[in-house]
């Protein structure tokens, strides 16, 4: 199960970009990883905007999607973006949501290499 907002839930003074997310170790989050770090980045961007990234309990999903945007934007490491995370708030990725956070990380390296 995921939870599943709207432009209607949030009105019109609210910009709204969804994530149907399990948070299941076997629920593959990585294909969300650039487009929500992409529409995380336009967002702080615009003059005056805040972002909220939420899920159910705030810890895996929405976690995950924070970690993948400073690894993505700002060129973080997974453990540093854990660290800088941490020092706000509390947070558990799944184990299948981590090694996806893994896997992205040496494609970054990777790509950084090149």
């Amino acid at each position: 199960m995921h939870c599943s907002g709207s432009h209607d839930f949030y009105g019109s003074t609210v910009d709204y970009f969804g994530v149907p997310a399990d948070d299941s170790p076997s629920f593959d989050l990585s294909r969300y990883f650039f487009p929500s770090a992409e529409y995380i980045q336009k967002a702080l961007d615009t003059a005056g905007a805040r972002v909220f990234v939420h899920c159910a309990v705030g810890v895996s999903r929405s976690a995950s999607l924070v970690l993948a945007y400073l690894m993505i934007y700002h060129r973080y490491s997974l453990l540093d973006a854990i660290y800088k995370i941490k020092e706000r708030r509390w947070i558990f990725p799944n184990r299948g949501f981590l090694k996806q956070l893994n896997t992205l990380e040496m494609k970054l390296h990777q790509i950084s290499s090149t």
